[in-house]
């Protein structure tokens, strides 16, 4: 491997290492809460996560012949993103292939460490949910006994989708909601967990709140004045303002819009650099997340929504790094740093 990438690679690791290491930490309180709701299965599903994508920055390490980095814990980290995406009841061999896709072609297959310009647990998860649909869009009920090893023989259902598709409206309290006490993917449900995870990720600098808010008021605004359930679109804003406010909190909480939130948007190296550009990323992926739930076929777009705009974060950043330029009469060399947070 070329000694000058190496390098590089060594300093971007100093640079944003413990971005990974706090994602890590922060997937522990979803899998316990993921535990509390399924019993011992989410914990073997995130151990062989973490292995996986352990045993793979082992190889490409020996494979291209630089020294393996107990620092570097971007691979464990994306892995626990696909795992905590992902049924209780999911195969193991579903969720290895989709730790495979993620850290190898995600990753990998263009330079390694900050050299990727898709998010690759985005990658990962979309690879599964295309080949695997039937096991990646279908969900347990809560406090189901769920088989350490085996899962095939647990009933499974998509019934929030098929609920929300069809114009319904989800018949849940909001502590329900809030606890994650129903059929969803195992890390994602628990609301005010995913809440309080984001709020240390942002008191660590590691989240930036201008992505992250951006995107879910597209979010909101879109379930708010442009509702999926039947009668509400047509009907007049104000005097159903309630029944769409409910709209926003099923949208929100659902369809792991709150999880990505937190340990999707603000990735390092594929989200925008800079602070309007952070804006309009937040607000794109808010809309083509919408876009994919609304009229797509799978329940979670916003991973989908993630990759396709992940494909134009970098002409955000050139965009914005030439407009303040321009605006400021600045010399090309200063105005990245100036128009950064």
């Amino acid at each position: 491997m070329d000694e000058a990438l190496i390098r590089e690679q060594e300093q971007q690791l100093q640079k944003t290492g413990k971005y990974y290491k706090h994602i890590c930490w922060m997937a522990v309180p979803p899998l316990c809460m993921a535990c509390y709701l399924y019993g011992l299965r989410p914990l073997l599903l995130c151990g062989i996560a973490m292995l996986t994508g352990n045993l793979c920055d082992r190889l490409v390490s020996l494979l291209r012949h630089r020294v393996y980095q107990n620092g570097d814990l971007s691979n464990e980290s994306f892995a626990l993103v696909i795992a905590l995406l992902m049924p209780v009841t999911v195969d193991i061999y579903v969720l290895v292939a989709a730790v495979l896709a993620g850290v190898l072609i995600g990753k990998e297959v263009f330079g390694g460490y900050g050299s990727y310009p898709f998010n690759p647990a985005a990658v990962g998860y979309a690879v599964a949910a295309v080949s695997w649909p039937e096991q990646v869009f279908r969900y347990p009920q809560p406090y189901t006994a769920i088989p350490l090893w085996d899962a095939s023989g647990v009933p499974v259902s998509s019934a929030i989708e098929d609920t929300l598709s069809s114009g319904g409206m989800l018949n849940y309290n909001p502590i329900a909601l809030g606890l994650g006490e129903y059929a969803a993917p195992m890390g994602t449900g628990a609301a005010l967990v995913l809440l309080a995870c984001g709020l240390f990720l942002w008191s660590q600098k590691d989240a930036h709140m201008t992505a992250s808010v951006s995107f879910l008021a597209t979010c909101a605004l879109i379930a708010f004045f442009f509702p999926r359930q039947a009668g509400l679109a047509e009907s007049d804003v104000l005097v159903n303002a309630l029944p769409r406010l409910q709209c926003v909190r099923d949208e929100l909480l659902t369809g792991a819009v709150l999880f990505s939130a937190v340990f999707l948007i603000n990735e390092p190296y594929t989200c925008a650099h800079h602070r309007m550009g952070r804006i309009l990323y937040g607000v794109l992926v808010g809309g083509v997340s919408m876009g994919f739930r609304y009229y797509g076929v799978y329940e979670t777009g916003v991973c989908f929504a993630v990759l396709a705009v992940n494909s134009i974060s970098a002409w955000i950043d050139r965009t914005e790094v030439r407009l303040y330029r321009l605006l400021h009469h600045l010399p090309a060399s200063g105005a990245g740093k100036e128009a950064a947070e």
